[in-house]
């Protein structure tokens, strides 16, 4: 049986790199290149027609910021995944760009050979990342949940951080909208039926959303997605009587 094939559009200003992301995806089994554009305003006056299964984006585009390219398209095709490719490596880049509904992100420059494995991964639910912008990520993790625990000792005040740091950051800010409104949902124990019915999504989309939110939040099931949203702790850990 033949398996449908990756429908890929790729939004980059470097023509070069245009290029060459064009013949990667067009000579890659089971990939099909689907559009390609240079800013953000083409981007979103073009891609939501074109529904590709996975976008690629750059971050620094001619007209804008690819982050906020990600946040209006992220909306809109809620089926495609968007893989961040770009030089930037710094964590607050990368936990943005999450933030703003992107499901991978890859650091300029890339072989051939990763970029293809990245869409396929990231198309089969995968969070692919770059080496060295995934242990950044992960050392701000730790800084933030240090600093959350900190916080919610018993009789020591919260000391102010700044809304704009991702280290400050809730675990909550790190969905994309859709996937806060999936989880909030999850909380009130609604099936995946019902959210959809809510939604106006089918039961196969708001399975990916809560795919996702088990990636991002570090879990695997609906009873930690509520302790960690009530308790805000290790959810793998017994609650407290």
């Amino acid at each position: 049986m033949m398996t449908r094939t990756i429908g890929v559009a790729v939004v980059e200003d470097d023509a070069h790199l245009r290029r060459s992301f064009e013949r990667v995806i067009t000579a890659a089994e089971g990939c099909r290149l689907v559009g390609v554009c240079a800013t953000v305003a083409e981007a979103v006056r073009r891609i939501p027609s074109l529904a590709p299964d996975v976008i690629l984006m750059d971050v620094n585009l001619p007209d804008g910021s690819g982050v906020d390219c990600v946040a209006e398209l992220s909306g809109r095709l809620p089926d495609t995944q968007i893989l961040m490719v770009t030089a930037y490596q710094d964590p607050d880049t990368a936990f943005r760009a999450i933030t703003a509904g992107a499901h991978g992100y890859l650091v300029k420059p890339v072989t051939a050979q990763k970029l293809v494995e990245a869409i396929r991964e990231i198309r089969e639910g995968g969070v692919p990342m770059s080496r060295a912008v995934a242990r950044k990520v992960i050392a701000a993790f730790r800084a933030m949940n240090e600093r959350r625990d900190q916080q919610t000792q018993p009789g020591q005040e919260a000391r102010p951080q700044a809304e704009d740091r991702p280290e400050a950051a809730t675990t909550d800010s790190m969905l994309a909208p859709r996937e806060q409104q999936v989880l909030e949902f999850l909380v009130e124990g609604y099936s995946y039926k019902e959210i959809a019915g809510q939604l106006g999504l089918s039961t196969g989309t708001v399975s990916t959303y809560v795919n996702r939110i088990y990636k991002k939040l570090h879990v695997s099931s609906r009873r930690e997605v509520v302790a960690w949203s009530k308790g805000g702790g290790d959810p793998k850990q017994p609650s407290r009587p």
